[in-house]
Parts: structure tokens; sequence; C-alpha cells
């Protein structure tokens, strides 16, 4: 079998760990660009301790090609020479677009997918150290950076292992004042993160093993972290769920959960973890129909079967699990960490056809274990509403 595996350089896991950052530092850069969520001061900690200049740039909501834009900017006028990402993905993604743009020259639409040139990335990036403050997009470890363009009314990415931070710091101590909602949306795209890589015609049997322990510490730690925020035993499970997930993904692909959700994310204000749990059970009862078809399954497409029912042996702590019971504990799980429905949002009917359409050409349909069709593709994001 022939397979790659690419990750970032160095991963440090652990309670407290986040304090070895300025060591972290001393080897990478000597000016850096902190890129943080909407309330620096929330980290004020961590960021009074770096010991070398620092200047900010505030991500107060998902990433856009101009606010990546801004951060180049920002970065090349105080002379940066690394950037550090604290905060979920949306920050990652930041950091890390900022650190390749530095490091290539030129405009996000260089190089974006589907909305822009799609140049090819062929120099490294700046040295980039991620520090996941959600445990939920595996950002850390992962080859690509979602920028959305509200001009397109859509989200694309900038995608190379050239892309990957230097360092992931995983601390989950930083994870136990998310509110129970962020718990909830962001726990459930790491679960989606492990499942989809697993019943991908792109598996490996590395992939596989770290699918298969992040969807167990999903089973372990999601409805316990959203009960009580400070168990950090539970938050330590979704911490490391994460970042099993991201290394996943990063090598064995996603699928339909995830293609359909990039394009929801461009057309409505819909945090990118909630679209995935609404479409997760309704993608893997689509994908087990098709494949259960015959016909329908392509390489790999039987083994996806027997996949799908060892994830839900996983997530229920069931050795006898079905996958319908699988999808059962999901629709559960949904209802205890009240996820709401995308209709919530202002999505409708009327917006299926297009959503539908756009997704099917996404590039995270390459890791669904069945090429769906625009029937089904909307059949699902009206079972998601």
């Amino acid at each position: 079998m022939n397979f790659e595996f690419a990750t970032a350089g160095r991963i440090m896991a652990g309670a407290g760990r986040a304090a070895e950052l300025p060591g972290v530092l001393a080897g990478l850069g000597s000016r850096v660009l902190v890129c943080t969520g909407s309330n620096p001061a929330r980290h004020a900690g961590l960021l009074a301790g770096l010991g070398r200049p620092a200047a900010v740039l505030a991500v107060a909501a998902e990433p856009t090609v101009e606010l990546a834009r801004a951060g180049v900017a920002a970065a090349r006028e105080h002379g940066a020479d690394v950037v550090v990402a604290i905060g979920g993905g949306s920050v990652i993604d930041a950091g890390k677009a900022v650190a390749m743009l530095l490091g290539n020259g030129g405009d996000p639409l260089d190089y974006l997918e589907v909305i822009g040139a799609g140049r090819a990335i062929t120099r490294p990036a700046v040295p980039c150290v991620a520090v996941p403050t959600t445990a939920g997009t595996g950002a850390e470890v992962t080859a690509n950076a979602v920028l959305a363009s509200p001009e397109h009314r859509l989200k694309a990415s900038l995608r190379s292992p050239l892309m990957i931070p230097r360092v992931a710091l995983v601390d989950p101590e930083l994870t136990v004042s998310c509110p129970p909602p962020v718990t909830a949306a962001s726990g459930l795209d790491a679960l989606t993160q492990c499942l989809e890589p697993l019943v991908s015609p792109r598996a490996t049997p590395l992939t596989d093993g770290l699918a298969r322990e992040g969807l167990r510490r999903a089973g372990t730690g999601l409805r316990a972290a959203y009960a009580d925020g400070g168990d950090l035993a539970a938050r330590a499970d979704m911490a490391v769920c994460s970042l099993l997930g991201g290394m996943a993904l990063a090598n064995a692909k996603l699928g339909a959960v995830h293609g359909l959700a990039g394009v929801i994310g461009g057309t409505a204000d819909v945090p990118h973890g909630v679209a995935c749990a609404a479409l997760l059970a309704p993608v893997i009862e689509a994908n087990v129909q098709a494949l259960r078809s015959g016909s329908r399954a392509g390489p790999g497409g039987p083994a996806a079967l027997d996949r799908y029912a060892e994830a839900a042996r996983l997530l229920t702590g069931d050795p006898a699990a079905s996958i319908a019971d699988g999808v059962a504990w999901i629709r559960q799980t949904l209802g205890l960490l009240a996820v709401p429905g995308l209709g919530a949002f202002g999505i409708g009917s009327a917006d299926a056809d297009e959503i539908a359409a756009k997704a099917l050409t996404s590039s995270s349909m390459q890791g669904n274990p069945v090429a769906l069709d625009p029937g089904e593709a909307k059949a699902i994001l009206l079972r998601a509403l």
C-alpha cells in the first residue's frame, strides 16, 4: 500500500503546557505577530510572557480574504518573522494564511481554490505556532486554511503541506472557559473529523489508528465536557480527539458533511461546528443507503459499512452496536447538547438546490465513500433543516 503522512513538526500536548510557549518561540523568531480572538485580554498572561516584541491581530469572526490581507500588512509593518495563533479554528486558520503569505508573497486570491487562481504554494510558510483554545477543528495540524469571501458567498481553502504549523501546542486547560454552545459545536466538529477520515477511500493505516482513538475519546468526553466545563479529563479527551481528527483529515480527506458545511457557511451565518452537527446523521444515512445498494460503492466502499459500524461501537461503548445505534447516539447527543438545526439560521428549502450543486464540486467530497448525486445532497440538506 502506498501512502504519505504529514503533520506538524512538533506536537506538545498536556495540561499546563501553554506556559512553555516562550521557550518554543526562542528558537523560531525574534518578532511575533499574534493572531487571537476578539478579546485579546483573555490571553493577557500568555501574551505578556512571550519575551519578544509582539503585534496583535484580533480575529473577531471566521477569517476573510480581507482579514488575511490585513494580517500580512500588520506583520510586515511589525517586521514579524514568526506567527503565533492563540484561539479557535478561525484564529488558527488566519494565522496559517498569514504565515503562508509572508513566506510566498502575493494575494490570497492567487492561491485560493475555487474562487481564486489556485496557484501552487511552493515555499514554506514562516514559522507558525498554533495554540488551540477550543477542541474542534484540529487546525493546529492541518494543511489548509479556510477563508470566507463575502463577495462570492463562499468559503475556500488555501492548501499545502507547507502550511502545517511548525509547532502545535495543545493545552486542554485553555478550553475550560469555552461556553457550552462552543463546546458542543466544536466537539461535534472534532467527532466528524474523526469519522469522515475513517470511512474515506483515502484512509491509511496511520489515519485509521488516529481516527479510531479520536472517536473513542469523543464517546467518553463530549457529553461530559458539555455537562461540566471544568471536567479536565473530559476536556483532555476532546482536545486529543480534535488533534487526532486534524491529523487524520489532513492525510485522508473529509466527506460530504464538510463538503456541504463549507458551502452553508458561505451562504448564511452558521457556525461551522453547528453545520457539521446538523448534517452528520443525514449524511451517514444517505451514505449507508447508497453503500448498501451495492452498485454505488466506490473503492473501499464495502469496507466503509464495516467502519460505520465500528464507529458506532466506539462512540457508544457498546461492542454490539449497529450503525443505526450509532446514528441514534448522534441524534441523542445533539438533543442533549441543544444543537439547533440549520433552519434556525435562516436556511430553507429554497436554498437547497444551490447549496447542493456547489457542495458537489467541493474538494471535501473526495473523501466521501460514495459519489452522491444532486438529489441525494439536496435530501441531506432538507433533513438537516
